[in-house]
């Protein structure tokens, strides 16, 4: 990981000198264009004060093209500054996956939190120091809503999740393609109202039912075009009065048709620049050349359409230019902009509107697939995981906590087949965080991503987890009773399909040892007849005894050794219950005893 980290530092620091570099040229560049201003406005002072001299209107026109040479050439190095300041922030992202400042990202995807989701809190997987947290990387609606869904809905077929797999492979190895394809993305940015303009995009509604009034509209400037044309030509009077009435025409249907027109651009009316800010997206992954199935689909779905959302692109940014109030007047005028506009749009909803939804949530696929490969460029000992056709296996070597930093992280083995696991420990010992550690990659597994381990092989189980119980006293729940609820569910799910990993943390805390006793038991025993497989921790090691009763209920532990009257903890997890434990000494280092 050191070697990553150098190489993102060192690509840092090069980019930032090319940086200073353009904006040396761009700040030459702005006084330039400054004194070709200035130039002109003397060479045109003097054009009139000198009596229209020829040469002195050969010499404005030399200065104007220059200037517009220097005006492109300056907005492509004011790209190329935006480029690199975005390839920039990528990279001191990824620098601070690594070295755990990524808890400060803002986008936790607290909108998909909910407590009542199979794992979701639980493991960590949304919200504040969460996996969305930790790995996000999309720009989009669709992207960011993917993203999310894969982490928390994910339920691909063995040959797809290869499929996924391949895919965030290579991805994950061309870090400079990977990186530039985010910063496309990042100039789009995140808009909720997006959808709702896909589904009007989706809606054939019609702008004008009868067929001749919309055939009237559409020949009418090019009538009034060639009238005008012909009066400039032939000045006749009798042509122009013809020219100005049919512009007083034009102008007469424009203002009656305004809100008809504006409603049924809809949306599109406020968000042209989004949809055209997708074309660098679309072209870059267009013309790359993927060796993988998966990236292939999405790069022909893509470019099937790519004509389509041209066309769009056209239509949005001839809407966009009737923001400006005189352009406005001037095209609608002269052109009947707004109605040629609603036309084109009607025509387009028909031809292609019910393939954008699918259009657009590939490229949210894209991204979502982008956020996965971050994971080995940030991660210690990342691979690839092997999905089972049997069920109930997971097994593992080096497995750790990807949100745990490189430095500190604590990799353990682990094998499970078909069995119960009963871990017990001291507080603090590691045994919750093991357990997330199972469930995280399981989950990172199951959408076809790397995952924090050296090897990993796993059934494709239903996970779920009672772990974050808290009460509501809105609803007068207790924790007790909230624990009971979601060990319920627990249940209920393993009645329905065997195929099902449960992790339960510290079972019933919130009642007496009796009781915890009683009712740990009666979980642990319905549980194993039902044939699932699962963890639970707890501090009772009369909990442990079940195994003497049951061959698939096995005992493992945490425990911690004590040096120079402090404790200490390895986190690494042994076989057989806990012998030690630590309450009485922690209440003595606090002083309460």
């Amino acid at each position: 990981m050191a070697i990553i980290k150098t190489i993102f530092k060192k690509d840092i620091e090069n980019r930032k000198k090319e940086l200073k570099e353009q904006d040396k040229i761009h700040n030459f560049l702005g006084l330039f264009k400054l004194a070709l201003v200035i130039l002109i406005g003397y060479s045109t002072y003097n054009f009139y004060t000198k009596g229209q001299d020829n040469k002195i209107l050969a010499l404005i026109t030399f200065e104007l093209l220059i200037f517009v040479i220097a005006c492109i050439y300056h907005s492509k190095i004011i790209n190329r500054i935006k480029n690199e300041m975005g390839l920039i922030k990528i990279s001191e992202n990824n620098l601070k996956r690594i070295d755990g400042s990524w808890i400060n990202f803002e986008d936790i995807g607290k909108e998909f939190v909910d407590v009542d989701h199979d794992y979701a809190v639980d493991l960590d997987i949304v919200g504040k120091k969460s996996l969305f947290q930790f790995l996000n990387s999309t720009n989009t609606y669709y992207g960011r809503d993917k993203f999310a869904k894969d982490l928390l809905y994910a339920n691909f077929s063995s040959s797809k999740l290869r499929k996924r797999q391949d895919a965030i492979k290579e991805l994950s190895e061309d870090y400079i393609y990977a990186r530039q394809a985010e910063h496309y993305f990042s100039k789009i940015g995140i808009d909720d109202s997006f959808p709702n303009l896909i589904e009007e995009l989706n809606h054939k509604s019609v702008f004008i039912k009868n067929k001749f009034i919309t055939t009237f509209l559409k020949f009418l400037p090019y009538v009034t075009c060639f009238m005008i044309t012909l009066a400039f030509i032939f000045r006749k009077y009798n042509i122009a009065m013809m020219a100005v009435s049919l512009l007083i025409l034009q102008t007469f249907l424009w203002l009656i048709g305004f809100l008809k027109t504006h409603n049924y651009f809809g949306i599109l009316n406020t968000l042209p620049y989004k949809i055209n800010l997708y074309d660098d997206v679309i072209s870059f992954i267009e013309k790359k050349d993927f060796s993988c199935e998966e990236l292939k689909a999405i790069q022909l779905t893509l470019s099937s359409n790519h004509d389509a959302i041209k066309e769009l692109f056209k239509i949005s940014d001839r809407i966009a230019q009737c923001h400006n109030a005189i352009f406005a007047i001037i095209l609608n005028i002269f052109f009947l902009w707004d109605y040629k506009n609603a036309i084109d749009l009607e025509n387009w909803k028909r031809n292609y509107g019910g393939l954008m939804e699918n259009y657009f949530k590939e490229l949210g696929e894209f991204e979502s697939l982008l956020s996965f490969a971050n994971l080995p460029r940030v991660c210690d000992n990342t691979t690839l995981p092997l999905m089972l056709n049997e069920d109930k296996i997971f097994n593992t070597k080096n497995l750790g906590h990807p949100l745990i930093n490189n430095d500190t992280r604590v990799c353990n083995d682990f094998s499970l087949h078909n069995e119960i696991f009963i871990i017990s420990g001291s507080n603090m010992s590691g045994k919750t965080t093991f357990m997330r550690t199972i469930g995280i990659n399981m989950i990172l597994a199951s959408t076809g991503s790397y995952v924090c381990a050296n090897e990993m092989c796993f059934s494709n189980m239903k996970l779920v987890t009672s772990m974050r119980i808290v009460d509501n006293l809105n609803e007068g729940i207790s924790t007790f009773y909230a624990e009971l609820k979601r060990i319920k569910k627990i249940v209920d799910d393993a009645n329905k399909n065997n195929n099902t990993l449960f992790f339960i943390d510290e079972i019933f805390r919130g009642t007496n040892s009796v009781d915890r006793l009683k009712g740990a038991k009666g979980v642990l025993e319905k549980l194993q007849k039902l044939g699932v497989s699962g963890i639970i921790t707890t501090h009772d090691l009369e909990v442990c005894s079940l195994e003497e009763s049951f061959p698939n209920i096995k005992n493992y532990s945490f425990c911690e050794n004590y040096v120079n009257d402090d404790i200490h903890f390895d986190y690494k997890v042994k076989i057989g219950k806990s012998k030690t434990t630590n309450a009485e000494f922690l209440l003595k280092k606090i002083g309460i005893l």
